[in-house]
């Protein structure tokens, strides 16, 4: 049986499960705990019956500033899934999902429009963000790049979204979004 709850503290020494996944996106300790403190019902773990955290999910709330309402790349006030992992063990559970609904009602009680998260255009869980209701809204060209000298490939990203209840019109989504090309450096990154 798994269980759900806020992310604590000692956690941050209990995610090997997750974190040694090659799929996963690892960050620094102070990285974690800025999201512990800042938004802390916003960081949810998964816990099997051992109490071993077997999935967790970072996310915020957060818009560009003012100055940036007249781009037409503008992101108002939104929900972010920073990060969302289940331990190799544990996937095909429902646990992403149960993690991902945990944070979507977040976001909608601080009356969110829409929750982003950004993907990999070649990872195998763009399929499962689809069926969780998220849609790809443009394609960011060489998002991720693996050398951190700027040389070499890079890879583009997908910035999916899912409308929460304030966004009744679907004014955030849109149909086609692969088709729809940015540059990482028309986004602002705050």
């Amino acid at each position: 049986m798994t269980s759900y709850r806020r992310f604590e503290p000692q956690d941050l020494f209990r995610t090997g499960l997750c974190n040694l996944d090659p799929l996963t996106e690892n960050y620094d300790l102070s990285f974690y705990a800025h999201y512990l403190a800042k938004w802390p019902d916003m960081f949810l773990v998964a816990e099997d019956v051992n109490g071993d955290v077997i999935g967790y999910i970072m996310g915020k709330t957060e818009e560009d500033p003012p100055w940036a309402k007249f781009s037409e790349h503008y992101l108002p006030w939104h929900g972010h899934v920073t990060a969302l992992t289940v331990a190799p063990q544990a996937r095909r559970m429902g646990i992403a999902r149960k993690l991902s609904n945990g944070l979507e009602q977040a976001c909608d009680a601080q009356d969110a429009w829409f929750m982003d998260l950004f993907v990999r255009k070649s990872n195998a869980a763009v399929g499962m963000y689809k069926g969780m209701g998220y849609s790809v809204y443009r394609r960011v060209l060489d998002y991720y790049s693996d050398d951190p000298t700027g040389g070499g490939t890079a890879e583009d990203a997908y910035d999916m979204r899912k409308p929460l209840s304030r966004d009744k019109d679907r004014k955030h989504v849109r149909e086609n979004g692969e088709n729809f090309t940015i540059l990482p450096e028309d986004m602002w990154h705050g």
